[in-house]
């Protein structure tokens, strides 16, 4: 029987009996003292020590690069890249990155290594270079993968790649935890630009996911029987036909504990903005808000089971929800099979939602909001503005326990199986800018301060805090002045902001040589005081701060000078 160690960058092998475990060094030690107080192994200090010497804790992380014209022969350097990305997925290991140069990869990447805690492994773009995974040409006999793969693998972190023309999948993530996408474009992908599978611990960020499911099955992005996970910022729109498949987000069979928020879905054939289908396994603690469903070809957003499964616990708050086909949120009963005999959904929370003019394109009728299943229990519907819906809010089929109150209802509402519910408001929400689709309440909107408290969330679309005010708003904007005021400047603007929406370094630029002592003041969307941006007087001609120490929402810059206003401008943060 023989025991021995290797050492691998940032990994430790420990093999016994020709099996082979990995352990990052943070366990290490303590994999080394359970070794050396077994009976059988007598070992003294002085052994100790030798193995912690010949056993770095802190091994360093290597980078390397690939560019078009480089060569897999190469060291990997910036100036002596690889060729492939390819030959980076065999060489990285736990806390390694790697840079990819501007052009077009025809190959198609499968990550071989995993990254550990707090060493992930990374591919990204090389600066702000447009680098593309081209599948054209390359058939895998792709069935339940993807272009760019990643199975059974820890901590990968993917940046900045596009990925267009695959036989099956985009990016394809099965039986793997810790694994990031973000940044990213999938364009023209036979089944999901992004599909994860029987995974933990995912985050699917701020990507642009087009032409998915092209005549293929599942969604454009789908979590299935994943846990733990975010999918948030996410642009997906133009999905493939419909005819099999292409639901823009779908968090599905068996999943739990996934958040769904400020994502936009828009322009599916077919298909369902935003979807919550338990199939055939136990899917709860789903959590959907903050998001934009428009001109999709189905309903805006829907929970329900279409094989008998049981989801519960599936809250829809903060969306924006408009001109969708059918309904615009809905729990429904719709099966896969003529065999499933019960459809159980629980516990749902339709609450602080703007739903406007669904069934309106090609041809459609639909409720703003709909109930029509027969096992459902536990249904609230509250604190939404439904406005210009076919119909506005109906109960049609349900088990038990529908709660609906607190809605402003607008338009006709007479269909079947609608209903007003209780502390209801009637009439026109007042929106800032309805034909540009400006859902902000102006000031005189009825929906100001007539919500409920109960359940309510704690802060609105933009981030402001629940409620401003004497009470909740309805609707997925709070009232504030903040949300009513524009940019303020003199006949010429003397100022510049951007990027603005931010999430990081925010630069703030003085145009002309006229040097003046400008002062700049942050305020919250409720006009509380924040910090002041120049310890001294502005004369450079700009300035920079970091916004990563603000919340998520909105705020109002002051500039003045002398203590005299000059200009106001609208930021938000992300």
């Amino acid at each position: 029987m023989r025991n021995d160690y290797s050492e691998h960058k940032n990994q430790v092998y420990y093999k016994k009996n020709d099996q082979t475990q990995i352990y990052d060094n943070q366990h290490l030690m303590l994999k080394l003292v359970q070794i050396l107080q077994r009976k059988d192994r007598l070992l003294n200090m002085k052994t100790i020590f030798i193995l912690l010497f010949i056993i770095p804790l802190n091994l360093p992380a290597h980078t390397y690069y690939v560019a078009t014209n480089g060569n897999d022969n190469n060291p990997g350097t910036e100036t002596q890249a690889w060729a492939s990305l390819q030959k980076a997925t065999s060489t990285l290991v736990a806390g390694d990155t790697v840079y990819i140069k501007a052009g077009t990869y025809h190959e198609r990447v499968i990550i071989q290594n995993s990254g550990t805690l707090n060493h992930n492994i990374v591919f990204s773009n090389y600066q702000n270079d447009v680098v593309t995974v081209d599948g054209n040409g390359i058939s895998w006999g792709g069935s339940w993968n993807g272009l760019f793969d990643i199975s059974d693998k820890s901590y990968i972190e993917i940046s900045g790649i596009n990925v267009k023309n695959a036989d099956y999948g985009g990016f394809w993530i099965e039986n793997s935890d810790h694994i990031s996408i973000k940044n990213c474009h999938t364009y023209n992908t036979f089944s999901s630009g992004i599909g994860v599978w029987n995974s933990s611990y995912i985050n699917i960020n701020n990507n642009e996911i087009e032409l998915a499911c092209n005549d293929g099955v599942q969604e454009c992005i789908t979590i299935s029987n994943t846990s733990y996970s975010t999918i948030s910022y996410n642009n997906v729109h133009d999905n493939g036909s419909g005819a099999n498949g292409g639901e823009g987000i779908d968090v599905k069979q068996g999943s739990h504990d996934v958040n769904v928020f400020k994502n936009k879905v828009h322009h599916l054939n077919e298909r369902i903005g935003i979807y919550a289908d338990a199939w055939d396994a136990h899917t709860y603690n789903i959590n959907i808000y903050q998001n934009i469903v428009h001109d999709c070809g189905n309903n805006g957003m829907v929970v329900q089971t279409e094989m008998g499964g049981t989801i519960e616990y599936v809250s829809f708050y903060d969306n924006i929800v408009y001109r969708n086909k059918w309904d615009g949120i809905a729990v429904g009963s719709v099966t896969a099979s003529n065999t499933v005999t019960t459809t159980p959904v629980y516990h749902i929370k339709i609450i602080n939602n703007t739903i406007y003019n669904n069934g309106a394109i090609q041809g459609g009728w639909g409720y703003g909001v709909l109930v029509d299943n027969p096992d459902a229990q536990d249904v609230v519907i509250r604190n939404n503005i439904c406005s210009q819906n076919s119909a506005q809010i109906a109960i049609q089929n349900i088990a038990s326990g529908g709660i609906v109150d607190h809605n402003l209802l607008d338009g006709n509402n007479v269909a079947s199986g609608t209903l007003s519910g209780t502390d209801s408001v009637f009439g026109d929400p007042l929106f800032v800018d309805i034909n540009g689709y400006d859902f902000h309440l102006l000031s005189n909107s009825p929906a100001i301060d007539h919500g409920s408290p109960v359940d309510a969330p704690n802060f609105d679309f933009e981030d402001s805090d629940r409620p401003y005010g004497n009470a909740f708003d309805m609707g997925a904007y709070e009232y504030t002045l903040a949300s009513q005021i524009n940019d303020t400047k003199l006949s010429l603007s003397l100022f510049d902001v951007f990027p603005n929406p931010c999430s990081g370094k925010l630069t703030i630029v003085k145009k002309g040589n006229k040097a003046q002592n400008y002062s700049l003041q942050l305020f919250d969307s409720s006009g509380r005081f924040i910090k002041k941006i120049n310890d001294k007087p502005l004369n450079a001609a700009s300035i920079s701060f970091d916004t990563a120490i603000l919340k998520p929402g909105l705020y109002i810059l002051n500039i003045s000078l002398n203590n005299h206003g000059v200009e106001k401008k609208k930021l938000i943060v992300r």
